[in-house]
């Protein structure tokens, strides 16, 4: 069951939403695109993105990217997505310092249980729902971040610049990658807590790495990011910002580095957004 008000991304569709009401003080914008490889095939996009408001407006990210080799990747993909979400929004405060990493890999165990007794229930191998995450949770002054996979989480604040939050994690050939339903995935995590009060950040899988970080060090390459974060901070129509992302992914200089299908999750903090909402409130 999706949480009450997630903001979800199934296949390139995103539900319909407007700024500011609902997630302020962020504003959120994501997209998905099938790939060319999927596309040839007649397969469906893979990978899957949603976000929602959790404990004390704190914003929740999670982008996940589904096996192409697995047979119920997508699917393993929205169901670890939807059963991270429902766990961290589902929390009554927030907590500080070390929590929220734990609250993450919290929510990082709920998915893979999640995704055991889906195979269960299918009477397949696990393996067959095999998907990457990644997962952050944003607040007025920290962002934290967990990542099982390729993909990457970054973030930008106005002491900072734009700063890379994890990197992709590479197999021991090229193009694999970590699964959480590896027995091993729990002793892979990463988790990584960025003090400092965001500004924007975003998060994306795999397919867009070769744009969007400098390899091979895996460090963010600004100019790509520097005009999408402007971009994000003054949307004001979440469905017309949603469209032009997608016409950015599926655009030629885009497309022209990947046939992998693509997932981009942006967003920017706006305090003014919560007082305009406190006041109408």
């Amino acid at each position: 069951m999706i949480s009450k008000g997630l903001r979800w991304l199934r296949g390139g569709r995103s539900v319909s939403q407007r700024f500011p009401e609902g997630l302020a003080p962020w504003r959120v914008v994501g997209a998905s695109i099938t790939g060319s490889s999927h596309q040839r095939f007649g397969e469906p996009c893979q990978d899957a993105a949603g976000w929602a408001l959790g404990p004390e407006r704190s914003l929740i990210v999670a982008v996940a990217d589904g096996a192409g080799s697995a047979k119920l990747g997508g699917e393993g993909a929205r169901l670890a997505i939807s059963t991270a979400i429902d766990h961290l929004t589902g929390r009554r405060s927030l907590g500080s310092g070390e929590s929220h990493e734990k609250d993450l890999i919290a929510a990082l165990e709920r998915a893979r249980s999640a995704l055991a007794s889906e195979a269960e229930d299918r009477g397949v191998d696990i393996r067959e729902l095999a998907t990457t995450l990644i997962l952050l949770q944003a607040t007025h002054d920290s962002v934290t971040a967990l990542q099982v996979g390729d993909g990457s989480a970054v973030i930008e604040d106005n002491q900072n610049g734009i700063t890379g939050l994890t990197k992709p994690q590479v197999g021991e050939y090229v193009n694999e990658t970590i699964f959480i339903t590896a027995e091993d995935a729990m002793d892979r995590v990463e988790t990584t807590t960025h003090l400092g009060a965001p500004s924007g950040g975003a998060v994306f899988s795999d397919g867009l790495q070769l744009l969007a970080l400098k390899m091979p060090e895996a460090t963010p390459h600004p100019p790509f990011f520097e005009p999408l974060l402007r971009f994000v901070s003054t949307a004001t129509d979440a469905q017309a910002t949603g469209e032009e992302l997608r016409s950015f992914l599926a655009s030629p200089r885009v497309t022209s580095q990947t046939t992998d299908d693509l997932t981009l999750v942006l967003f920017s903090r706006d305090d003014n957004l919560a007082a305009n909402q406190d006041r109408s409130g």
